[in-house]
C-alpha cells in the first residue's frame, strides 16, 4: 500500500515519482525525473519535491524543494518553503509560495512563485487531467508554463512567458503503485526566452518522443 495511516492521529507518508523517463528527440536524448515525498496529517505536512533532467550521465538542471504543505480547503494546500537548484551552470537558492488544488472535472493544477537570493523573481504553473480509459488505461494530458519577471541571461530565462511545455502520457497501471507508459511532449520558448536560446546555438522549440515509469509507495 501507498499511505501507511495510523488509526490514532491519521499521519501517513507517501513516496511518489510521477515521471521517470527517457526523452528521444531530434537534437537531444536524455532522462528526466519529476516526484515528491511527504510525512504528516490531513492538514499540515512536510513535502519534499524533485524535478530535472540529465543529458550524457550529468545533471542538466535539477531542483529539490523542501516545504511545508498546509490544507486551505477541501481540494488546495498552500505549500511554502525553500527551493535549491543544482546542475549545469549557475545555481540559485529560492524561497516559494504556490498551491497544490484539484479543480472540477479532477483536474490538478500546481502552481508556485520564487524569488532567488539573487532577487529574481519567476513562477510556474502546471496542469494534469487523468483520462480513464479502461480500469487500467489511463491517457494524462499535461501543460506547463514558465514564467519570468525579468531577463535571467546566465540561467538563459527570457521575461514573460519564457517556456511552454504540453504532452500527453498514455499509461498501463499493472498495480495502481506501478504504471509504465509512452507519451510525446512538446515545447517551446516564448520571446525573449527563445532568443536566449537562439544565441546559445539551441533550438527555440522540441519534441520529445517518451518512455518512463510511474510508481508509488
Amino acid at each position: 500500500a501507498a499511505l501507511f495511516w495510523s488509526t490514532r492521529d491519521s499521519r501517513a507518508s507517501l513516496v511518489r515519482l510521477d515521471q521517470l523517463e527517457w526523452r528521444m528527440g531530434k537534437a537531444k536524448d536524455g532522462l528526466a525525473w519529476q516526484g515528491r515525498a511527504w510525512t504528516g496529517g490531513d492538514l499540515d505536512r512536510f513535502l519534499i519535491r524533485s524535478e530535472g533532467a540529465m543529458e550524457g550521465g550529468t545533471v542538466e538542471h535539477g531542483e529539490v524543494r523542501a516545504l511545508w504543505s498546509h490544507a486551505i480547503g477541501p481540494y488546495a494546500n498552500l505549500e511554502t518553503g525553500i527551493r535549491q537548484d543544482f546542475g549545469h551552470g549557475p545555481s540559485r537558492t529560492h524561497a516559494t509560495i504556490g498551491v497544490d488544488a484539484m479543480l472540477p472535472y479532477w483536474i490538478e493544477v500546481e502552481g508556485a512563485v520564487f524569488l532567488s537570493h539573487k532577487g529574481d523573481l519567476t513562477a510556474r504553473v502546471e496542469l494534469t487531467h487523468d483520462m480513464r480509459l479502461t480500469n487500467r488505461l489511463i491517457l494524462q494530458p499535461r501543460g506547463e508554463a514558465n514564467l519570468s519577471a525579468q531577463d535571467i541571461p546566465e540561467l538563459g530565462i527570457g521575461a514573460g512567458i519564457d517556456q511552454i511545455e504540453v504532452g500527453a502520457r498514455l499509461r498501463y497501471e499493472f498495480r495502481r503503485e506501478f504504471a509504465p507508459y509512452l507519451g510525446i511532449e512538446q515545447s517551446w520558448r516564448i520571446g525573449a526566452g527563445a532568443d536566449l536560446a537562439r544565441a546559445r546555438g539551441e533550438g527555440a522549440s522540441a519534441t520529445s518522443l517518451i518512455a518512463g515509469i510511474r510508481f508509488w509507495f
